[in-house]
């Protein structure tokens, strides 16, 4: 089948790697994927990672001058105060409607997959029109408290409705997600519940744990690692303020945390001011790419925080890599995390708790190995990427009945 892939992100993060996940799945599984990006953006061109000779395989690519002005467009249009920047996201519509009818004359896709974003529903508009099936793929929506403040509500919440409740289908990362869009807008499409996924580079038998421990100098530790943005929100300041006393009762334990953002310097600061760089290691930002590598270094992990509704893509890559992960009971982490035989998990907020279960599994060696081999076992059976292809395969017309 022909596939017209479709998002309004800039693909730069954690949805740039959602992205090339779910489009090279469909690819492997034999559909043509055509990718629709935001204009000066090419998700499937990893940072860090040199393309090849090959066709581009998303919308036709610009020279590099040109996307970057569209790159730097696009981040000055980021940072529009409040009530601008939401008019400018209706306004994207317009710029919608005609490359989606570009691209349905060129390309002819048998259904369109878009990952949803606010106040966008150019892409339903057409395709109902035109009698193409388009999927919703949602990962953010105007019923959640999101980091940016939400000016226009009433009118993200009636556009949502609208267009959750004519898709041929839906995608959500998470059974909490599902059920809270459901309670806010009634009966929906038939829908299926995938978490992210991670891809065949997450797998500790392609790298060398002793001789990436020796580069890293981190033989004979015990290592505890996070990786992700430093901000409050994914609690890792708070994290290091609880453990930074305690470290010296684990003389073992070095905590690797990888990573960058807004807390970092601070965070950064404090550990230099206790003589501590050699117990916390700081290496800041790596390469999507490179992330595998920094994890294989890695005894077991945490996840100090999270929100209600999200899939946490650096679960899924510590866990496909041999490493459990002890992280808060929110829903969506209970559902892919089995107490004590996939990881761990703490009450939400209760930073004592996290400490204490980190400082605890550092001497417990065939616990954190065990739980580690199963959690892999468990990405391997149901968290590649294939799997969350096929998943949204299954709601065409026609191929078989969804979770509803």
């Amino acid at each position: 089948m022909k596939v017209l892939y479709h998002h309004r992100t800039q693909g730069r993060r954690v949805e740039g790697v959602h992205i090339r996940g779910v489009a090279n799945a469909l690819r492997e599984l034999g559909h043509e994927v055509r990718v629709v990006s935001f204009p000066g953006a090419d998700p499937e061109l990893e940072p860090g990672v040199p393309s090849g000779p090959g066709p581009a395989k998303g919308l036709a690519a610009s020279p590099a001058a040109a996307g970057d002005e569209k790159g730097r467009l696009a981040g000055l249009v980021s940072r529009l105060p409040g009530v601008l920047f939401e008019f400018a996201e209706i306004g994207y519509n317009l710029l919608t409607w005609w490359r989606i009818r570009v691209e349905i004359a060129r390309s002819r896709p048998d259904f369109i997959y878009e990952r949803y974003s606010l106040f966008l529903f150019m892409t339903i508009w057409i395709a109902r029109r035109r009698g193409i099936p388009v999927i919703l793929e949602i990962n953010d929506s105007a019923v959640v408290q999101r980091l940016r403040p939400l000016w226009l509500k009433p009118l993200a919440r009636r556009i949502e409705a609208w267009c959750l409740t004519r898709a041929t289908g839906i995608v959500f990362i998470s059974t909490y997600f599902k059920e809270l869009l459901t309670t806010h807008y009634g009966q929906l499409p038939p829908s299926v519940v995938s978490p992210n996924a991670v891809d065949a580079r997450f797998d500790p038998g392609r790298h060398d744990r002793d001789e990436l421990r020796r580069r890293h100098d981190l033989e004979g530790r015990v290592v505890c690692g996070h990786m992700g943005v430093f901000a409050r929100w994914h609690g890792v300041p708070g994290f290091v303020e609880a453990i930074i006393d305690r470290l010296q009762d684990t003389p073992a334990l070095t905590l690797l945390l990888v990573g960058d953002g807004a807390d970092l310097p601070a965070v950064r600061r404090e550990v230099e001011a206790r003589g501590l760089g050699d117990r916390i290691r700081l290496p800041g930002r790596v390469p999507h790419h490179q992330i595998p590598e920094w994890i294989a270094c890695m005894d077991y992990a945490f996840l100090p925080d999270s929100n209600e509704y999200g899939s946490p893509m650096k679960l899924f890559e510590l866990m496909a890599m041999g490493v459990a992960v002890v992280a808060p009971d929110y829903d969506p982490i209970a559902e892919v995390i089995e107490p004590g035989t996939t990881g761990w998990l703490f009450p939400r907020k209760d930073m004592r708790a996290c400490v204490d279960q980190v400082i605890e599994l550092s001497g417990r060696t065939d616990e954190r190995q065990r739980v580690g081999a199963a959690a892999r076992g468990y990405i391997e059976r149901e968290r590649r990427w294939r799997n969350n292809a096929t998943q949204l395969l299954s709601l065409l017309p026609g191929a078989g009945k969804a979770s509803t």
